[in-house]
């Protein structure tokens, strides 16, 4: 379980991120994140894994206050917690068994990892995970060899191979075209139901929010505005997140240009 209260984020600059979050998220949910540009989606989803540090209130992980983790803790966290990027985030002139198993980096320790010295079981898991997500067949390419979507596959694996209790995925789909936007959705939806992962998942794609979701939060001006069932959300619902009118477009494609962290 994920717990917000009344969790804030000052920047340096006097900039609020966040303001006064109070959230539960429950064990197994798929929930997506959904917001204009500045709303506050990337800060929400990297401070539960406090990739950014929010400066005031209690923020719950599994029962525990994780703004005062420090070292090991963090390092702990940051091992049950996988994290999905928009740009794959993948060392490109590595083939891609050795991308996923940087996933086993938290539980292999760095001096393993740097010397290839993984255990038979973590390789057959990272071949697992591959297969899971349909590219075991790429396993020696190297990552820059890949397309977009098949890349993004290969985050997914690596994710699964660190064995993660949350999975959070940061505009995942933001960079690729919409029948491997869907592909990539489907495989985080499947995952989350085989895996009772807890999965939250930052979307500006209204539509795919809607199709994928089990919980939509709405975030305008680093405040949640919204936050109910999929099957609740309609256009008005989108409206009242956005502040303004959604044109029907919208409802078929991209609401807004990708949030910056």
């Amino acid at each position: 379980m994920i717990e917000f209260k009344n969790v804030g984020l000052v920047y340096p600059n006097g900039t609020e991120g966040l303001k006064n979050i109070n959230v539960k998220i429950n064990d197994g949910e798929f929930v997506v994140i959904v917001g204009l540009s500045g709303a506050g989606k990337s800060t929400f989803i990297r401070s539960i894994n406090r990739l950014v540090t929010p400066t005031s209130g209690t923020l719950l992980v599994d029962n525990e206050d994780i703004l005062q983790y420090r070292g090991k803790k963090l390092r702990e966290l940051r091992t049950k917690i996988g994290m999905i990027f928009q740009n794959y985030n993948l060392v490109k002139r590595s083939n891609v068994l050795k991308n996923v198993l940087a996933g086993r980096l938290g539980h292999t320790g760095t001096l393993r990892s740097i010397f290839g010295m993984y255990k038979k079981e973590d390789i057959a898991l990272a071949y697992e995970s591959l297969k899971r997500v349909n590219i075991a067949d790429k396993i020696y390419n190297r990552a820059d060899e890949l397309s977009g979507g098949q890349q993004q596959r290969v985050s997914i694996a690596r994710v699964l191979t660190q064995k993660p209790s949350y999975i959070l995925a940061d505009e995942p789909v933001a960079s690729l075209d919409p029948p491997t936007s869907h592909q990539v959705m489907t495989y985080l939806k499947k995952i989350n139901k085989e895996d009772n992962i807890t999965t939250i998942v930052n979307l500006h794609f209204i539509d795919m929010a809607m199709e994928y979701a089990d919980r939509i939060i709405g975030m305008r001006a680093g405040e949640i505005v919204f936050d109910g069932p999929a099957s609740e959300v309609n256009e008005k619902t989108f409206e009242q997140i956005y502040g303004r009118t959604i044109r029907e477009d919208d409802l078929r494609g991209e609401a807004e240009k990708v949030e910056q962290p």
